[in-house]
């Protein structure tokens, strides 16, 4: 006896944010405080339904579910995560966030999609092809929009926002001003040549307050000796030499 198939039909749904909607409005749940486990365990056996009928999973989908999981991980800890004030940080906060978020792009799109069917009520003026042929030209190759779907343009609006909030943020640099020169550094190397007769690089840099005024006596030390006011004479060990006065 052959035993009786069955079918499964699954509804499609736009993204991961549309299948979480789904669940809270067809439970009659509150968006600003979802019960994480439950929504969990939903959202997993939608994606093992899909699994079964090997249908091909979207990236976003396994995405989400990774957040989902991680979140109901994260409320099972016993000691919560606090912010800098030492206030407990919810983390479904940043996924309540964006599911109202993508909620209002939705409503926008559904007003919009009136509004389109509307305008396919009405008649089209003649001609149109070579309209659309025309701006096709002028706009060039532009980004073919397909597989546009709501939920990637949720993400490309989120991502603008960012931007947008952050764009006041500049980077700022502060610029210190050193008190050196190289002619007082000629200046005050050649009094130590004077006086010691005969120095040793290392005591130079030794002696550097900081990196930049070591810069600034190694620049007046090659400019010293290009002007042939020094001489070098090689010491012992790894870049080690002694700056002398240079002789008649």
């Amino acid at each position: 006896m052959q035993a009786e198939g069955y079918e499964i039909k699954l509804p499609q749904f736009e993204g991961p944010f549309d299948l979480l909607l789904f669940f809270i409005e067809r439970d009659e749940l509150n968006i600003h405080d979802i019960p994480i486990a439950r929504i969990t365990n939903d959202f997993l056996d939608y994606i093992q339904h899909m699994q079964a009928l090997n249908m091909e999973l979207a990236s976003e989908f396994i995405f989400v579910a990774a957040t989902l999981m991680r979140i109901k991980a994260k409320m099972l800890l016993p000691r919560p995560e606090l912010d800098e004030e030492g206030n407990e940080i919810d983390p479904k906060q940043d996924l309540v966030q964006k599911l109202v978020l993508y909620k209002q792009f939705k409503e926008v799109s559904d007003e919009l999609r009136i509004l389109e069917e509307r305008r396919l009520m009405q008649f089209k003026r003649g001609n149109i092809l070579t309209d659309l042929r025309a701006a096709g030209e002028f706009a060039g190759q532009g980004e073919e929009l397909a597989t546009f779907d709501l939920y990637k343009l949720m993400m490309v609006y989120e991502k603008l926002m960012y931007h947008y909030v952050k764009r006041n943020n500049e980077v700022r640099h502060t610029v210190v001003r050193y008190p050196y020169t190289i002619e007082q550094q000629k200046e005050a190397i050649a009094s130590l040549v004077a006086i010691n007769k005969k120095l040793d690089f290392g005591t130079i840099v030794k002696n550097s307050e900081n990196k930049v005024q070591l810069v600034y006596n190694f620049l007046a030390i090659l400019e010293m000796l290009q002007q042939q006011l020094l001489e070098l004479q090689s010491g012992v060990g790894f870049n080690n030499f002694w700056v002398l006065e240079k002789k008649a």
